[in-house]
């Protein structure tokens, strides 16, 4: 579903990210694991054809980012970290106008709407106005904005950052709950959320990739801790390479 080879961007002479490569199979949840600054919103903003790539081979659904980005984008649901809401407008309301921006049909729009304010936990929160709702009511708000076009892959960047515990829960098993129907990829440096919601691992570190597997096979050797394992590869390329940059 999804294809990244040899995928380079640059902001003028600093090079985000350094010819990384992995693939997404249909109805899998990956996860882009790494420290601050490693290139993983660099890299999910190029899937998302929210910025361009500098160079390389990406596509998604089967289209390509460069070629076809208007088919792209048809395909693909994003919520970036701090999600695209407006908060003076009701929820309801609010994913009614998202719907009709990816040109919903109006007879399937109201349908779209529903089901993914169901599916996200805001069917009670409909009439509410977005600035009045919790951090986790809004980003449940932000996810149910990405799913209203019912697209094939969804992108999240960092979709738990600043939530209590009892929303990371209900954010987690609402994202495992899209694998199968979408295709899925998580951005995080928060460990648990690769244990809890995804099949796989891409390890990105400094613009480029450490490691591209299961978490089971990750942990291989370590005990099954995924913390020691990440901190040995990481630890390990800062070793090997002391002087190179960090990503965006």
């Amino acid at each position: 579903m999804i294809e990244v080879n040899n995928l380079v961007k640059k902001y003028g002479d600093f090079t985000a990210v350094h010819g990384i490569s992995f693939q997404v199979p249909k109805g899998q949840i990956l996860g882009l694991l790494g420290p601050n600054g490693a290139g993983k919103s660099t890299t999910m903003k190029v899937l998302s054809c929210f910025m361009p790539a500098t160079s390389g081979d990406v596509k998604v659904a089967g289209y390509d980012v460069f070629d076809d980005p208007m088919e792209v984008k048809k395909r693909v649901g994003y919520c970036p970290e701090q999600p695209p809401l407006y908060l003076e407008m009701r929820v309801k309301e609010y994913l009614e106008y998202v719907a009709a921006l990816k040109k919903l049909d109006k007879s399937k729009l109201r349908e779209r709407v529903d089901f993914v304010g169901e599916h996200c936990g805001l069917t009670q929160n409909f009439r509410h106005v977005i600035g009045t709702l919790s951090k986790g009511f809004r980003q449940r708000v932000g996810i149910a904005q990405a799913l209203v076009h019912d697209p094939e892959v969804v992108i999240l960047d960092e979709p738990t950052v600043g939530l209590d515990p009892v929303q990371i829960v209900e954010i987690r098993n609402l994202i495992k709950g899209l694998a199968g129907t979408h295709t899925v990829i998580l951005s995080t440096h928060i460990l648990p959320e690769v244990v809890m919601t995804c099949h796989k691992v891409v390890l990105i570190n400094r613009g480029t990739v450490l490691a591209d597997d299961t978490v089971a096979n990750l942990t291989k050797g370590g005990g099954g801790d995924l913390e020691q394992a990440y901190l040995r590869i990481v630890t390990q390329d800062i070793h090997n390479h002391p002087t190179a940059p960090a990503g965006a």
